[in-house]
């Protein structure tokens, strides 16, 4: 399932040990976040002006300017959420990178899985508007406003066509039988006829163009399912 937050992120990366920030990079790419990298102080100020990430993952022990002054520097000019990221266990130097503005505070070895969903918890936090936008290939999603747009083309969709349209996006890639589509889209209380899912696919399929079923896909014997890129 894609995260609700994707490339409309920024991620700024300081740390000046190249192996950590690679690494870190190649993951927050592969879960479609954009990412800047920086590798001391100076640089990683001068870069938070330029695209203002939304999250700053920050080592305390940097080249020129360190983490603490990066961190009390870029808070100044800002809206932003950071991440200290750092060998550095002590609690007083928790504290005082707490105490200078940082949101977390998180000790090297990492596990990544465990920032990735430090830097959801923060996000949801700090930015919650952007927890209503979805983007899946050609599809955008507004969850706020009820809209799914196509192809940069807003889609006229009723209710029950926006609800199903926006579960199989959100299920990018996972093959879904009709009865759990009816319970997550129509209700556990439905009580109409099953091949309801059949007749509100084939209007979605009218209404993006997907005469060769090759977005919304039929999986014999197993259900549909939405395969994007």
């Amino acid at each position: 399932m894609p995260s609700l937050f994707n490339k409309q992120i920024n991620i700024l990366i300081v740390d000046d040990e190249e192996s950590i920030v690679e690494f870190i990079k190649m993951g927050l790419e592969a879960e479609g976040f954009t990412v800047h990298t920086a590798f001391d102080g100076n640089e990683a100020i001068k870069l938070a002006q330029e695209v203002s990430p939304h999250i700053i993952i920050l080592d305390i022990m940097l080249p020129g300017i360190n983490g603490y002054e990066v961190c009390l520097e870029i808070k100044k000019f800002i809206k932003t959420s950071i991440i200290m990221l750092t060998a550095r266990d002590d609690v007083d130097d928790r504290v005082k990178g707490l105490d200078l503005g940082a949101d977390d505070y998180m000790i090297k070895p990492f596990s990544f899985k465990e920032l990735l969903a430090r830097i959801n918890v923060r996000l949801r936090n700090s930015f919650p508007e952007l927890a209503d936008l979805l983007s899946i290939g050609d599809f955008s999603v507004d969850n706020g406003a009820h809209e799914i747009c196509y192809k940069d083309k807003l889609l006229e969709l009723s209710p029950t066509e926006y609800n199903l349209l926006k579960y199989l996006l959100i299920n990018n890639g996972l093959v879904l039988s009709k009865s759990t589509i009816l319970e997550n889209v129509w209700g556990f209380d439905f009580n109409g006829e099953m091949n309801i899912v059949e007749v509100y696919i084939r209007y979605l399929r009218d209404k993006i163009g997907d005469k060769d079923h090759n977005i919304i896909r039929t999986i014999r014997g197993a259900g549909y399912k939405v395969a994007i890129q």
